[in-house]
Order: structure tokens, then sequence, then C-alpha cells
């Protein structure tokens, strides 16, 4: 993909959502060269396309943006191959390597990690209440989901930052046009993350423990202490990196853009401060009204026909769920930020298959952190003196967010 075209994809993913209404009016799909697939935009049409696994396939749905140096990927590798995971995979192979996940992921799981989040969230909090003004991405969004997730897979929280570190070079790497001296970095970056998972796969095959890392090996593995493959090694570290990165990548996004747009409807703001038992659909409503993962790719495996498209078999369709969650036929005035909507189905968290095993445990972070902010900084207000840039990749969150109070 050449820079033109990275640069108009960079100024789609800053504001989505005009292309998305047009091609919800369109008949049928409507290919979008930035991203060199059929545009998926109507909420039944999503819906269509993640019940039918076997004719949309997911292997290309982490389809990078852009292609990494021969130095940087040089330096990548280096490190542990990307081998197949949770969210590139089908059938009984996706099956298998979900279970684990949904199983640390538990109702029970999350209601048992629970007051570690709360804990957690009003702890960050303290660090910046009395100052008057915070970066919120950096002092606490990017934070407490890296910690929550981490103590779930059973990491030292010494490791968190690095991990986390990791992970948003990962996605520059893939999603951003770097000058090659910061693709290197990335790189780096992404190579340190997995060796320090290596490091905790190795560890919890000779001593297992009661964490969700233990878990993953075992399911790649078998139960036993014997020293584990290339292979095995490699896919526990694979399983675990995505893991990581979907646990606190999307979860940092979502908090950043839900304060965001409650901050830019004061009102709203206003009623959640006086009426905290709104904040359940408050989340429901920030998470439809700006999905934090905007999307994933699919691929056909044969000819299809899809809103009256005919498709080849071995075309890209980009699935939006930023697109579905503004379609007027699910959702009336979807254009609207309401908090006193009632919650409907949205797409934020997908359907099907490949729905995010994670949504509670997100939707439980949102919870604290607009207790926390709500409760205890009711005058939180956005600082004049820096506009609000988003992100120029398909997920969805602010860059920096200034509040002050």
């Amino acid at each position: 993909m050449d820079r033109e075209l990275l640069d108009s994809l960079g100024t789609m993913h800053r504001d989505p959502y005009p292309h998305y209404e047009r091609a919800r009016r369109a008949d049928g799909l409507v290919r979008v060269p930035e991203l060199d697939a059929w545009l998926v935009a109507r909420d039944a049409d999503v819906r269509e396309v993640l019940g039918r696994p076997e004719d949309f396939s997911s292997v290309n749905a982490l389809k990078p943006d852009v292609m990494p140096s021969p130095a940087a990927l040089a330096v990548l590798a280096g490190g542990v191959p990307e081998l197949p995971h949770v969210v590139v995979t089908d059938g009984d192979l996706h099956k298998r390597l979900r279970e684990p996940i949904v199983r640390g992921l538990s109702p029970a799981k999350v209601a048992g990690i629970a007051p570690f989040v709360a804990e957690r969230a009003a702890a960050l909090v303290d660090e910046f209440a009395g100052k008057g003004a915070v970066e919120l991405m950096s002092a606490y969004a990017r934070r407490l989901p890296g910690e929550v997730v981490g103590r779930i897979v059973g990491l030292d929280p010494a490791d968190v930052p690095a991990i986390v570190d990791g992970g948003y070079r990962f996605l520059e790497l893939v999603f951003l046009p770097l000058p090659e001296d910061e693709q290197v970095a990335a790189a780096e970056s992404v190579v340190r993350m997995q060796h320090i998972l290596e490091g905790y796969v190795q560890a919890r095959r000779a001593d297992p423990r009661d964490d969700l890392c233990t878990d993953i090996v075992v399911d790649v593995a078998g139960e036993g202490t014997a020293e584990l493959t290339t292979e095995q090694r490699y896919e526990a570290v694979s399983h675990l990196q995505n893991l990581l990165l979907a646990g606190h990548l999307t979860t940092s996004a979502l908090i950043g853009t839900t304060v965001l747009h409650l901050l830019r409807h004061p009102a709203q703001w206003e009623l959640l401060c006086a009426e905290p038992d709104r904040i359940p659909a408050a989340v429901e409503e920030a998470a439809r009204y700006d999905t934090a993962l905007q999307g994933f790719r699919r691929i056909t495996t044969r000819p299809v026909t899809l809103a009256g498209t005919e498709l080849p078999a071995g075309v890209d369709v980009f699935v939006a769920f930023g697109a579905a969650n503004r379609d007027a036929e699910r959702h009336p005035s979807p254009d609207a930020f309401d908090i006193t909507r009632e919650p409907g189905r949205h797409l934020s968290f997908g359907v099907g298959a490949h729905s995010c095993p994670g949504a509670r445990l997100a939707r439980e972070q949102l919870h604290s952190t607009l207790k926390e902010l709500t409760s205890r900084l009711p005058g939180l207000r956005l600082a004049e003196d820096s506009p609000v840039v988003m992100v120029p990749m398909v997920l969805r969150s602010p860059e920096q967010l200034h509040l002050t109070w």
C-alpha cells in the first residue's frame, strides 16, 4: 500500500462515520480502495457475515495495513514467530484455542477479580485527583486494563509496563507508516514483550499455578511438567500475546472514548454524576456510539452473494462493527449520544463464534472507571487548550485526553 493510500486510510480512520453512512445508503456493498476490501456497514449484513464463518473465514482478520521494513523484519525474526491464534482461526481449531480464554474470563472469574479492578481504579485516580488536571490516556486508560489482564494471566506487576508498551508498538508497526528507525524501535519492543512471555510459558510448565497462563500452556501441551517443544512454546506465546493485546488495547480505547463523549455532552455527564445507577446504560451507549474496535476483516472461501453483491472466492470484506452500531434500522437516532436510551443489541463486542470473551471484564473496568470519576471528580471537563485527536487506525481511541476540574 503506497503512502498516498495510507494517508487516505488514516484520514478515514480518524473519522470513519461519514464513510459508513454513505456505505449504508448504497445499494449492495461498497468497495473501499483505502481498505482494499468491500465494506460491510449495515447491521443485518454484519450479523450475516459473522454468522457464516464457513463462507467468511477469519484467517485474514488481522491483515496489516503496513508491511514492516526489512530492517524491522530482521529484528522481529529474533522474536517468536506468530502461529495461529484465536482471532485468525476457524472451526475446531478456533474452538480449542478459545476454550481456555472463555474459562479464564467466565462470569465467576470476572466476579472474583472485580474487587481488584475497583481497588486499582481508585488507586490510579488517587494519583491525579488532587492535581486539577490530567492526561487520562497515559495516567489511567492505558494502565488499568494492562494491570487487570496481567493479574488474570499471572504476570508480575513489574512486567506489565513492558507488555503494554509492546502491544502498542506492535499496533503501530503494522498499522502506521513509521520511519524505518521507529519501525526498528517498535520491533525491538515487540520482541522484548515476546521474550518476557516466553519466560512465563516455560516457568508455568515447570511450576503450574492457578492462572490463565498455566491454562493456556496446559491447553497447548497437556498436563505435566515435561519440557515443551519449540512449536508448543511458540504456540503458547502467540496465544498469550494475542490475549494480552486484545485484553488491554481495546479496553484502554473504550475508556478513552467513553469519557470523551460523556464530557462532550455535559448534560449527560451531569446526569450520570447525579444518577450513578445509569452507569451500566452509559457503558453500553458509549460502546455503541464510538466502537473501540471498528471491525475485523474476513475473506470469502467461495463465491457468495451478500446484500445483493456477488463476491468471488478469496476477496476481503471489512466487517464494520462501528458502522453497524450507527444503523438506524437497529438503533433509532443512531448519531445521537444518549445514555438514557434503552440499551440495544449493539455489535461492539462482536457476535457468534468470534464474539469477545472479555466483554464482561471490559464492562467491569468501565463501570469502576465511571464510578470513580463521577463520584470524585464531578466537575471534570475537557481541557479547552488541548483539542482531541483520534488515533489514525482501526482501534478507535484518543491519542491524548487532557482533562481539568
